[in-house]
């Protein structure tokens, strides 16, 4: 993409003191906000998917002694807890049927939910805590938090000895008095989970899609208007039906997502993260804005692992972030290069988010069909984010570490290759076996053997404690979210308007895909901001998704566009959660922070259309069509990367504005299908480049303060005129 050691004006201020892309001393960020509750983001483990509401501290701290509520006896009843779960799940999974009984899939799941709820009212408070007033709290789980542990635990193994007679005799319906008491009392306990997991503004959608049903007759708007339900019937349906709470979200989730977020916290906590981060900087370190490269490679990797964008930030944040800043990155651009690529974790096989699971229930395909749809769209965000960053560094002579001050790519992958190979394996697993359920655990009993037998692995008792503790603590806040998202999914199908709208939005845009897709971007967008990525998704499954492929459009081109689209919100004002934390870290302005992160994740926001009128780009189609359109799509994302950053990689040309729009324009067609418009684009973006390589060479300017970084050979530097016309000025006259 660039040379080593860009040679040029301005050196940077990379230095062997502070080699760019080397990670600096972890620097303890301020407070992060969470826009959406207006509360402290407090510290937690990074596995928590895409919707880990309570972000990370860096790996090294030990994350549960600084929560006072965890004393040794609930740590160990997380513990405890956490693999009574696991080990419930695996009995599913694995169809183990202990002792001769086979569980009916409801019973599964309320005792998926009676072991992983009450983690959640253990280890989050009632309310949030002012920032450093974690010594004033009082230790253990007060009396009120206890109650409602039991609370959980009683009415869900409850409905799991009576899941037959659920099933057989329609207690969804027609349920004892009992059981309608008691289906009020685990309805009230899933939106407090809801609350504590995910925020107060996700606990207000939910509640009042979960009450819809008592006023859908009445409601005056005819597209909202659905079958109505008394409160008792309401209660024992969103409690005991198979479309609310025990819905195709908690299904998913105890079938295949348990094991592939078990997979990405053991992956960390054997060294997978460190590996990760040394590799990225071996192989990107020493080229021209090395240290940014780094940061975007070692976040994509965590993405892989967890999934959860504003965790990814505060996870690998203060150690990319500073290194950037030292090799010459604005504080504004080192936040935005961090944001922008954590975000990319929801989206990047092979684990991806926990929307990307969901799918698997909802368009009906194995989990490895979504995988390889994922891959291409991908591999084009990430790639307009490396050459966007390589045309900052160009444009403001940043250059790379020298190779001796690095680590050695043969060094680090002689020391880190079981954790590609697990990678490695986790991925053939997935394509070769009957049961992608499975795979995970597999995979996570070779990395721990290996961290057993390792050496340079310390995996010694209080490792194991943390490990089971954040396993804990990632399961039971992606549980608790998921089983209250579930309302959402119960309030809409009771009613019956989830088919209605769907049909609605279709007369409304008159049969125009490309109306329709407008539509429901900016309806993802608006929804991302207030919802975890999970359930944004789940309610505009139901109710555009459907509208989106009645019109033509791939059903999992369909589904991958509302995911992408609900993500943009993690770095687009005003939310933008990923560029709030790590403008928390950078010590940058959050809006001007996002403005970058927007600039530099262009691409997230036009390879969604593209892949949506042209499904070849998911892997939909011929083998040739996929390839060709994937060929298309890499010099389209180069086009658009350098329209936006105003600089030409190869061609090695600042652009001006008009050459910078005919390759947006040019790029973009390259998105579309059809051979006429792919050409025309071609022939732009190909027209573009020719007249910026035929160009004079000019100096080069730093677009943000105007000053002249470096002069290309063969330019005239604009600054000897000055020199010039100050020596005229100076020479007195001829008499």
């Amino acid at each position: 993409m660039s040379t080593p050691y860009q040679t040029g004006g301005a050196a940077g201020p990379a230095s062997a003191s502070a080699p760019a892309g080397t990670a600096g001393p972890v620097t303890t960020p301020g407070p992060a906000i969470d826009p959406r509750t207006g509360a402290e983001i407090t510290a937690t483990h990074p596995h928590g998917g895409d919707d880990a509401a309570q972000p990370t501290m860096p790996s090294d701290v030990s994350l549960h002694d600084a929560s006072p509520r965890l004393t040794p006896f609930w740590r160990s009843l997380v513990i405890v807890l956490t693999v009574v779960g696991v080990l419930l799940t695996m009995n599913q999974v694995f169809f183990w049927n202990v002792g001769g009984v086979t569980i009916p899939t409801n019973s599964f799941l309320y005792l998926l939910i009676a072991v992983f709820v009450p983690i959640v009212f253990i280890v989050t408070p009632i309310r949030k805590h002012a920032p450093g007033s974690a010594a004033r709290q009082r230790r253990g789980v007060p009396w009120y938090d206890v109650l409602l542990v039991l609370a959980v635990v009683g009415t869900s193994v409850y409905f799991a000895v009576h899941g037959i007679e659920i099933q057989e005799y329609g207690w969804q319906f027609m349920a004892p008095t009992l059981a309608t008491g008691l289906s009020f009392v685990f309805w009230a306990l899933i939106l407090e989970t809801l609350r504590r997991a995910a925020g107060l503004v996700v606990l207000v959608i939910a509640f009042l899609f979960s009450v819809y049903p008592l006023f859908a007759g009445v409601i005056p708007l005819s597209f909202l208007q659905g079958i109505s339900y008394d409160l008792p019937t309401l209660a024992t349906v969103h409690t005991m039906g198979v479309d609310s709470v025990l819905g195709l979200p908690l299904q998913t989730a105890g079938t295949i997502l348990v094991g592939f977020l078990l997979f990405g916290v053991v992956l960390q906590h054997t060294g997978g993260a460190d590996f990760f981060h040394e590799l990225s900087m071996a192989v990107f370190g020493r080229y021209r804005g090395g240290s940014a490269k780094v940061a975007v490679a070692s976040s994509a990797a965590m993405g892989m692992m967890s999934g959860s964008a504003v965790s990814n930030v505060l996870t690998t944040g203060p150690m990319t972030i500073p290194a950037m800043k030292r090799s010459g990155f604005s504080a504004r651009v080192a936040g935005a290069v961090e944001a922008t690529a954590s975000s990319g974790g929801s989206i990047t096989p092979p684990i991806m988010g926990t929307a990307a699971f969901l799918m698997v229930s909802f368009v009906g395909v194995p989990y490895t069909s979504i995988l390889v749809a994922a891959t291409i769209p991908a591999i084009l965000y990430y790639l307009g984010i490396f050459l966007q960053i390589d045309g900052y560094a160009a444009q403001r002579g940043l250059r790379g570490t020298p190779k001796n001050l690095l680590p050695r790519a043969r060094h680090a992958l002689a020391m880190g290759w079981p954790y590609l190979g697990a990678l490695a394996v986790l991925t053939v697993l997935l394509f070769t076996t009957d049961s992608e359920a499975q795979v995970p655990y597999w995979v996570v009993a070779i990395l721990l053997l290996i961290a057993l037998v390792k050496p340079s692995v310390t995996f010694g008792p209080r490792q194991w404690v943390d490990m089971g503790v954040d396993v804990g603590k990632t399961l039971a806040q992606i549980v608790g979210i998921i089983a209250g998202v579930g309302l959402i999914l119960g309030g809409l199908t009771a009613t019956g308007v989830a088919l209605s709208l769907s049909r609605d939005l279709v007369a409304l845009v008159g049969d125009n895909v490309v109306l329709i897709l407008i539509a429901g971007a900016v309806v993802c967008f608006v929804l991302g901001m207030g919802l975890t990525i999970s359930a944004a998704y789940v309610f505009l499954a139901i109710v555009m998704v459907p509208a989106v492929t009645a019109l033509g459009v791939d059903p999992i081109a369909a589904h991958l566009f509302v995911i992408y689209w609900a993500s943009v919100s993690y770095i687009t004002p005003p939310v933008g959660l990923a560029a709030f934390a790590a403008a928390g870290i950078s010590k940058a302005s959050p809006m001007a922070t996002c403005f970058s992160a927007m600039k530099l994740g262009a691409v997230k926001y036009v390879v969604p259309f593209g892949f949506a009128l042209n499904p070849a780009l998911v892997a939909q189609g011929e083998p040739v069509h996929i390839a060709l359109a994937f060929l298309s799509s890499l010099v389209a994302v180069y086009a658009i990367a350098a329209a936006m950053g105003g600089w030409l990689t190869f061609v090695e040309r600042q652009l001006p504005v008009p050459l910078r729009i005919v390759l947006a324009v040019g790029g973009f067609m390259m998105f579309l299908p059809g051979v006429l418009v792919t050409l025309i684009g071609l022939a732009l973006v190909a027209a573009a480049a020719v007249a910026a390589r035929l160009s004079r060479p000019r100096a080069v300017v730093d677009p943000e303060t105007g000053q002249i970084t470096r002069v290309p050979r063969g330019a005239h530097d604009p600054r000897d005129h000055a020199a010039d016309d100050a020596a005229a000025s100076a020479t007195p006259p001829h008499r």
